[in-house]
């Protein structure tokens, strides 16, 4: 059989939710309009965040991370899957696959890891409310940040360059919507057994390890708010928590029916739709969730707009 990985020109194509739909110019008209609300709220979020010194705390520092990955996660996809229609073409380069494996590792497994630490910082916010910026000064925000980086970086690139030194046989039909590992491996000439389960394993790992964390550290949070003494200070408290955890559930449900559940439980197909969920419309829920209901965050817009009319409270 033709090998044909021998040079970076050769291409794969992406088959992914735009072929399989019936419908894929409005398929494409509403992942460019939630590529745009989410490119739009999440630089917002990111600006006030940087601008607002009442901002200027743990919580949001964190928050401003989870936009800035957002940001970049829907970044990698949604753009080529636009110029991918406008042009009538769907293919990705070697290289170019290679990197956006990479990217997606890095940046799925930072926001894993990341969420389990704004977990944690809701804890400390909680539990021990007096030693708060204490506990979670800057030093340690920063570590935490560059925890979830460093790791996810060392994960993608071992990966990735283990997964394309594979040989690649004639079909080159990715049926997904973007290069993942998973996909890419059924194109290889080779047997990968053995290395579809350490991926599996290790996919595994990002999740189910920083869920539990997420879980635990709510766990312990309700205790802690069903024992305070205020309604208001309950009532503050549970509405900050519902919000990380209805951004947690978005992300987290599509990934464990993705990377968790067995191959055997899910087409092709619903890969692609699940997909769209975590990398396309989530970052673009994400913001909105956290802030609708965000007194500290409205106030900062209707600052930035000069017109504190204009912003409703909700």
């Amino acid at each position: 059989m033709e090998l044909w990985n021998i040079t970076l020109e050769n291409t794969f194509f992406l088959i992914g939710i735009l072929q399989d739909s019936k419908y894929p110019g409005l398929i494409c008209a509403i992942i460019t309009c939630l590529y745009l609300v989410a490119v739009i709220c999440n630089g917002l979020l990111l600006l006030l965040i940087a601008m607002d010194k009442r901002l200027h705390v743990p919580m949001y520092f964190l928050l401003s991370q989870l936009s800035l990955m957002d940001l970049l996660f829907t970044t990698v996809i949604s753009p080529k899957t636009f110029v991918d229609y406008l042009s009538g073409q769907n293919t990705i380069s070697f290289s170019g696959c290679g990197f956006q494996i990479f990217l997606v590792l890095i940046i799925g497994g930072s926001e894993d890891i990341l969420l389990a630490f704004m977990s944690y910082d809701r804890y400390v916010a909680i539990q021990h409310p007096l030693n708060y910026m204490v506990i979670m000064r800057p030093k340690v925000c920063w570590s935490m940040v560059a925890t979830t980086w460093l790791v996810a970086s060392m994960n993608a690139l071992v990966h990735t360059i283990y997964t394309m030194h594979y040989p690649f046989c004639k079909n080159r039909k990715i049926r997904h919507l973007l290069c993942e590992i998973p996909p890419v491996l059924k194109l290889a000439c080779a047997n990968t057994t053995k290395y579809q389960f350490m991926v599996y394993t290790m996919d595994v790992a990002f999740v189910l390890i920083p869920l539990s964390a997420i879980l635990a550290s709510y766990a312990l949070v309700l205790a802690a708010v069903f024992h305070m003494p205020s309604k208001q200070g309950r009532q503050k408290a549970l509405l900050t928590c519902s919000s990380h955890l209805t951004v947690v559930g978005l992300y987290y449900g599509n990934v464990l029916l993705i990377y968790v559940l067995p191959s055997a439980y899910h087409s092709p197909q619903q890969d692609n739709i699940f997909s769209v969920f975590y990398t396309i419309i989530t970052p673009a829920l994400n913001p909105l969730i956290y802030c609708l209901r965000n007194k500290d965050v409205l106030g900062a817009l209707k600052k930035l707009l000069g017109n504190g009319a204009s912003v409703p409270e909700l």
